[in-house]
């Protein structure tokens, strides 16, 4: 699988929101190569519960910034974040409860997620809070 490289395409041009989303990229793709090099059930659980706890925090960091600027688009963005954790803890439950192998597709489809949240919704609460703050 490939990481995700951070570069300027991914910067909501808002610091500590980028720093957030360099943090949950380093966290994913050390899952990802988890995931690809066939490490242990316990070590891919641990990791993806410190990149799950990690998003939580993030999101609750996106929304107190939303609430303090008044952010028009806040209940839509709060419903990506709850679907993302959603399908986290429905990775997390296959390996953990159905013992299930892991498989790519779920991290392909979590990649796709988070990039696609970073480059859309994430992008407008970026340029809203340009204006604003």
């Amino acid at each position: 699988m490939k990481e995700l490289i951070w570069d300027n395409t991914l910067s909501v041009e808002v610091k500590e929101i980028d720093d957030d989303h360099r943090k949950l990229l380093e966290l994913f793709n050390l899952l990802s190569r988890s995931v690809t090099t066939n490490d242990t059930n316990d070590y891919i659980e641990a990791v993806l519960e410190e990149l799950i706890s990690f998003t939580v925090w993030h999101f609750r960091h996106e929304e107190r910034l939303m609430l303090k600027y008044s952010y028009p688009g806040m209940a839509e963005h709060k419903a990506e974040h709850h679907q993302l954790i959603e399908s986290a803890r429905t990775f997390q439950q296959k390996i953990l409860i159905q013992g299930k192998t892991r498989s790519t597709d779920d991290i392909v489809f979590l990649e796709q997620w988070l990039t696609g949240h970073i480059l859309g919704a994430d992008m407008e609460l970026g340029l809203y809070l340009g204006r604003v703050m």
